[in-house]
This record gives C-alpha cells, structure tokens and sequence, in this order.
C-alpha cells in the first residue's frame, strides 16, 4: 500500500466517524489534547510503528478538521494564498511566516488555528505528506510557505 493510500484511508476513517467524535476533536487546541480523546485512539490504530511516525499521525489527525478534501491538486500553500493568481490570500504573509518560526508544538497550533479560519479545500495526500515529514525535515515548513508565495497574487 502506498503512502498516499494509507493517507487517502486516514481521511475516509476521519469521514466516518460520529458526529460526536468528530467534536471532540475539534476541540483539542494542542496536537497533544489528542492523546486524551478516544477518538482519536479510533482513527490512529496502531498506525506508525516508530516515535517519529507516531507524532507524524498525531499531527495529521490534529489538522484533519480543519480542511476539506478535493480532487484536484491543490496544495496547502496555493489554498492558504487563494488558489489562483489575482485573488486575495487568505492568510497574510505575516502569520505564514510566523507558523514557519515556530517550533513545536506551536507552529502545528498556529498552523491549526489557521486552518480553522480558512477552512481550505485541499488535495489531502498532498497536505498529508507535508505534514508527515514537518518536524524531520525543515524543507516541509520552507515548501509551505514558497508554494504560499508563488500562488499569491502579483498585487
């Protein structure tokens, strides 16, 4: 099974679940609010074997709520500037730029928080894999706010 499957599984199993479940994990404010929730143990599953994927999952989960599922490629960059050249971003260059300073776990709260406010449409496996390597590799954070900018508006 490829990556983007297991991504593309996480997401259905996200979809699936009651409504209450759904709350509750809307309401963590932390990616470490998660580990006192069952909902969360119900979409995590074992998945992830070694520390560093277990923290990956626990941040795909903590972002999950805050974004919608599309077909089309879009990334979370070119959703958070707007989508399309000549449109207003939706986010100011300031707080991208202020979610790519941060270290852990708040640069994952500021970036939830801004997830929150937009409610972007987003291809899921790509913002999956962006998030799956953000605390092992820095290119992550740097790739985020690069795409924010070549989707931006000249103006």
């Amino acid at each position: 099974m490829t990556k983007e499957n297991d991504f593309m599984e996480l997401y259905q199993a996200w979809k699936s679940l009651p409504n209450g479940s759904k709350a509750e994990l809307r309401r963590c404010t932390k990616p470490d609010d998660l580990l006192e929730v069952p909902a969360f143990y119900r979409l995590f599953g074992g998945r992830g074997e070694k520390e560093w994927q277990k923290k990956a999952y626990q941040r795909l989960i903590f972002c999950l709520p805050c974004i919608e599922h599309t077909e089309q490629k879009i990334s979370l960059g070119a959703a958070l500037a707007g989508g399309r050249k000549g449109e207003r971003p939706a986010v100011s260059e300031s707080r991208m730029i202020q979610v790519i300073r941060n270290q852990t776990p708040n640069d994952m709260i500021q970036l939830r928080r801004i997830l929150k406010q937009v409610e972007p449409k987003v291809h899921w496996p790509l913002m999956a894999k962006q998030l799956w390597y953000w605390d092992y590799n820095e290119r992550s954070k740097r790739d985020l706010l690069e795409d924010f900018f070549i989707n931006q508006s000249d103006k």
